[in-house]
């Protein structure tokens, strides 16, 4: 009987050409290092969709099998599962072990034999399961281990020029997005048809920027009437009727790297009430932009924009934080959750971060102006200021449609 491998290499083809140079994943490695060597990490075992993707230009479909990457201080080998076959070694920058299923937990035995058994072994702990962290110890007999959330999370937030002009891109095709829906909003429309107009724009508009990318999950949230009460409502077949409140988001992925467009628009026309709360929202929107200043802190800048909306009496409709971090990141994998605007994130903003600001206001159904509104740019914080690079008009002037 033929023997059945733990792993192997199956290097099929010849490497794709990534969303980065070479350099660029080296770059990411070394800071990783300094990381490792700061906090005596020897190996890290990386199970995240985002420092995977960040680290190796590598973004895995898990499908309920577990994906890794291992860097150690001459080593770095993405792991992942014999469905993929040689996809994630074409995608990834350096080596890839394709572990197998012909026994349990060859994915750990396939790490075990890049980090060996007892070394410090660096892990996430906002991503490891208590499952897998068990045999992570079974398997890897470490001699300790070292939390890396938080110092990967902080190398993830300064973006490198690279990273910036990806970004840049993003947003342009984000635009693309909101300019076509806005085109097919009209009355007696369903959401699902004037949000697949977005998505189908976005897709061919990132194809011709990034020929040699693969396209996925990009997607659009078009939300009507009481469906835009949350920002992250799921799209329906609800049909459009005039005077509705709508709310346009968009959301381009590109190589794992996530951009945003999310704008409030009325349908035919607004009435008074609606006009007031939408105005006042734009405000907060064009204040909070002007607050996104290098040395200011979130913390800070959160209060400022509390206080704008106390003083209208509209801070009891807010819903949210008022903007995040932009980079490797997903509606379901990912968060550079220590560059989120709220009370309790103390981060000071610093040239080569990147973040939103995104206002929201929810009125509930009944009540005057009932609805969501929302406003969403994405800005890059320079030394002297900032960089707004959504060019989608947010207001009345401009959305006001059909």
């Amino acid at each position: 009987m033929t023997a059945r491998p733990d792993m192997y290499r199956f290097h099929n083809g010849e490497k794709a050409p990534l969303q980065f140079a070479t350099s660029e994943y080296e770059a990411r490695i070394a800071g990783l290092r300094k990381i490792m060597e700061q906090t005596g990490a020897t190996a890290a075992v990386f199970t995240s969709m985002h420092n995977i993707s960040y680290y190796s230009g590598f973004t895995y479909c898990a499908f309920g099998r577990p994906y890794g990457l291992v860097v150690t201080a001459t080593e770095a080998v993405t792991i992942s599962a014999g469905i993929d076959a040689g996809q994630p070694w074409r995608r990834s920058f350096c080596d890839n072990i394709t572990y197998t299923d012909w026994q349990r937990d060859n994915f750990w035995r396939a790490i075990r034999s890049v980090t060996g058994e007892g070394a410090v072994v660096g892990y996430e702990s906002d991503h490891l399961t208590l499952l897998q962290k068990t045999k992570l110890e079974a398997f890897l007999s470490p001699a300790r281990l070292v939390d890396l959330y938080a110092p990967t999370m902080v190398q993830r937030m300064g973006k490198s020029e690279a990273e910036l002009e990806m970004i840049r891109a993003g947003a342009a095709v984000a635009d693309v997005g909101g300019f076509a829906i806005r085109e097919a909003i009209k009355e007696g429309a369903r959401e699902i048809d004037v949000a697949m107009a977005g998505r189908d724009a976005m897709e061919l508009e990132i194809a011709k920027r990034f020929p040699d990318a693969e396209y996925r999950d990009s997607w659009v949230w078009f939300q009507s009437g009481i469906n835009t009460d949350g920002a992250h409502n799921p799209v329906t077949a609800r049909r459009l009727q005039r005077g509705d409140i709508l709310s346009l988001n968009t959301f381009p992925m590109i190589s794992g790297y996530y951009t945003a467009l999310e704008r409030t628009l009325f349908l035919g026309e607004v009435d008074p009430e609606s006009l007031k709360i939408w105005e006042a929202n734009v405000a907060a929107h064009e204040y909070g932009i002007s607050l996104l200043q290098p040395g200011a802190s979130c913390a800070d800048i959160t209060h400022k924009i509390n206080a704008f909306f106390e003083e209208r009496d509209l801070l009891q409709y807010r819903t949210f934080g008022y903007g995040h971090s932009f980079g490797v990141l997903s509606h379901y994998y990912g968060r550079e959750a220590g560059l989120e605007l709220r009370e309790d994130i103390d981060t000071v903003l610093e040239p080569g971060m990147v973040i939103s600001m995104e206002p929201m206001l929810t009125l509930a159904e009944g009540q005057p102006g009932a609805g969501g509104y929302r406003e969403h740019d994405i800005l890059i914080i320079h030394s002297d200021g900032n960089e707004n690079i959504t060019k989608y008009p947010y207001g009345p002037a401009f959305n006001v449609v059909g």
